[in-house]
């Protein structure tokens, strides 16, 4: 979408402070022990308290309030009973909607103690993210996030997923530009405007570039890599970038 008025940038903000909460939220209570769907039915109350929806589970039906990703799983995790454990990589992804506007939030960390390389991708990750988040202006094309980001990556001697995309977002949960690639490519080149909404979201991984659809129908995993992803809504503004799930 592209906002406008006040009441735009207002509504943005509000649905983007609620699911920033929320993944808050969740990452404190991710402790050793708990299970998934404990994490969800916490993001599902603080749903409810703030009179907003799950997008995931209002536009797609999803199996659940928020999408929890552990270790192999990438993105798009179904909450259920699985314990998660000292050491474990979980990625917590949370997308809702209020008054018809929507915000797109994700992030990745690891539970106490971990192997070194999964704090490092979560970290690039997050460096990847701010590296593009400098690109973000009127005039812009998309391209220019996706090669700062792989830049970061290649610097660290990672690389990135390169068929999970960042993507408009505002009035829907997707919507155009249809996708913002990790990597530079010379199609990935919609003009970013001012007022235009934005979800970034590197993926950065330790060694594949892409990541394969489960039987689940659902969850994106990976074969032996391990992928972290650090993820904002944005506004494009002349006067800079607004991130609204920070």
């Amino acid at each position: 979408m592209i906002a406008k008025t006040v009441d735009d940038f207002n509504g943005l903000k509000e649905i983007g402070r609620i699911c920033a909460s929320i993944r808050n939220e969740l990452v404190q209570c991710t402790k050793p022990g708990i299970t998934t769907k404990e994490l969800d039915d916490i993001a599902k109350e603080m749903f409810q308290k703030e009179g907003a929806q799950s997008a995931p589970k209002g536009e797609y039906d999803f199996p659940g309030y928020t999408c929890i990703s552990i270790n192999e799983e990438v993105a798009h995790g179904i909450p259920s009973e699985r314990i998660i454990q000292e050491g474990d990589l979980v990625n917590i992804d949370v997308s809702g909607s209020k008054n018809g506007y929507f915000a797109d939030t994700g992030i990745s960390f690891v539970v106490g103690k971990g192997e070194n390389i999964l704090q490092k991708i979560c970290d690039v990750a997050k460096e990847a993210f701010y590296a593009g988040l400098k690109e973000v202006k009127p005039g812009v094309k998309t391209n220019a996030l996706g090669k700062a980001a792989h830049n970061v990556a290649k610097k660290n001697g990672l690389t990135v997923i390169k068929n999970l995309t960042g993507h408009g977002v505002g009035r829907s949960i997707h919507e155009a530009p249809d996708h913002i690639l990790n990597y530079f490519s010379i199609w990935d080149a919609e003009m970013l405007t001012d007022g235009m909404v934005i979800a970034f979201e590197p993926f950065i991984s330790t060694l594949e570039e892409e990541v394969f659809q489960s039987e689940d129908g659902w969850t994106y995993l990976t074969d032996e890599s391990y992928v972290a992803q650090y993820e904002h809504t944005i506004i494009v503004t002349k006067e800079g970038p607004i991130i609204t799930t920070l």
